[in-house]
């Protein structure tokens, strides 16, 4: 079952608003696909991360 906005699954309760926001749209669009709610949660949250942790590129 999708998380709608504002809500988002049990592990993703201490994380900050804006990581569990993305983790929520990531693993709802891995959940839409793959139909397997572990999935979605794991990897939303490992590409949300990702997401996070990458350097932002500078405008020369």
């Amino acid at each position: 079952m999708p998380w709608p906005k504002g809500e988002y699954p049990p592990s993703y309760k201490n994380l900050p608003k804006k990581l569990r926001e993305k983790a929520v749209e990531i693993a709802n669009a891995i959940l839409e696909e793959s139909g397997d709610e572990g999935l979605a949660i794991a990897t939303g949250l490992k590409r949300a991360r990702e997401t996070q942790s990458k350097p932002k590129e500078k405008n020369s």
